[in-house]
């Protein structure tokens, strides 16, 4: 990919060699660390090199009349206005600019200080547009017209409001195994933002469940990336998120993929393990007993921040952890733990964000066998 913002904008952190030897040097780096536990073969996933990423944030910068886009600069002093972005996927790259020109020309750019776009494989596009004041009924109106002309759909949102003017979502087809699954993708909230990736990190993981059975624990389960697709692996699938919202849209995407073995539980990873315990009684499970569930095997996607001894604790009471990292640091401390009570058969690589310095981790535990 060549970019005529690299080495100023802070989106792309490395761009002084091929993508190709970028990839490598990664991957590398992973085997690396992550020797002490695993020697294997490492299954690496490449990016597309541009035109990958189907949701992404801009700033909107204002000069002497003159409206643009802008990005973080890679020297983190300041901003610096860009007129396209090679990364942003190709529904995004077509609506930016006539966009931004609708706004300008009908005169609502006043005070709009960003714009985040989500978007699908299939073309269908959400842009967000962040005010630095209250939007009115002639601020809706015009932006309705906008959203018509150009065929996307327009949220407006400033200080404790937003407005929805036709849909704040997104419905997104992801191909794996051979088998489409239907999304909906929700406005402001956490979707993988690589959806070539995302398929081959499904894909990948439901491999790893080959031949398992029983009954499946997912902690952090969003709006059901890999539930839903799981679900095809298990007798029954308990799912836990926090997230109200996300709990909404997971319930949503299961009825969509017309999957009916799920539960899915408003729980945080800590509150599950006391509702599964009987320590702590939860309302809003309505008195849900998780005893007769035959869990074996445990899947986590958490956070940045990892799994943390106490989860890490809970994790080893299951023969089998499939464990998608975003983070190598934290999934090393966790693995130092983890690693005492499983051994590491399968390990992945895959890179979400093609020019940083960023890797997805996938790493398949078992049980060890007492001698």
């Amino acid at each position: 990919m060549q970019c005529e913002y690299f080495g100023v904008c802070g989106s792309c952190r490395v761009y002084e060699s091929s993508y190709d030897e970028q990839l490598s040097e990664k991957s590398n780096n992973i085997a690396e660390k992550f020797g002490p536990y695993y020697q294997g073969n490492i299954d690496i996933f490449a990016s597309q090199e541009e035109r990958y990423r189907y949701r992404s944030e801009f700033k909107v910068y204002h000069n002497d009349g003159v409206v643009s886009y802008a990005m973080s600069r890679l020297d983190k002093q300041g901003a610096v206005t860009i007129n396209n972005c090679s990364i942003v996927s190709q529904p995004i790259a077509n609506v930016m600019t006539p966009l931004l020109v609708a706004i300008c020309e009908a005169q609502i750019e006043h005070k709009l200080f960003g714009i985040d776009f989500l978007s699908t494989q299939a073309g269908e596009v959400v842009a967000s547009l962040l005010y630095h004041r209250q939007l009115d009924e002639q601020w809706q109106e015009t932006a309705r017209s906008i959203a018509t002309g150009l065929g996307i759909h327009i949220i407006g949102r400033s200080r404790k409001q937003k407005l929805v003017l036709s849909q704040d979502y997104v419905t997104e087809t992801l191909r794996v195994s051979d088998r489409d699954y239907r999304y909906v993708h929700i406005e402001n909230s956490f979707t993988q933002p690589n959806a070539l990736v995302n398929e081959k990190m499904i894909e990948w993981s439901m491999a790893q469940l080959d031949n398992i059975g029983g009954d499946l624990l997912e902690l952090y389960c969003g709006a059901g990336n890999f539930t839903i697709p799981f679900a095809s692996k298990f007798d029954r699938v308990l799912a836990t998120e926090i997230s109200k919202s996300s709990i909404i849209a997971a319930k949503r995407n299961m009825e969509l993929n017309n999957v009916e073995n799920i539960h899915f539980v408003r729980l945080s990873a800590e509150e599950f393990t006391q509702a599964l315990d009987r320590t702590r009684v939860f309302k809003r499970i309505d008195g849900k007993n998780f005893g007769d569930y035959q869990l074996k095997t445990l899947f986590v996607d958490p956070p940045r921040s990892g799994l943390g001894d106490e989860a890490c604790v809970f994790a080893q009471r299951f023969d089998h952890l499939l464990y998608i990292s975003c983070n190598p640091d934290t999934l090393l401390r966790d693995l130092e733990l983890l690693s005492t009570t499983h051994i590491v058969e399968a390990m992945a690589v895959f890179d979400q964000f093609a020019y940083t310095h960023h890797l997805e981790i996938g790493v398949k535990l078992t049980r060890k066998v007492l001698s």
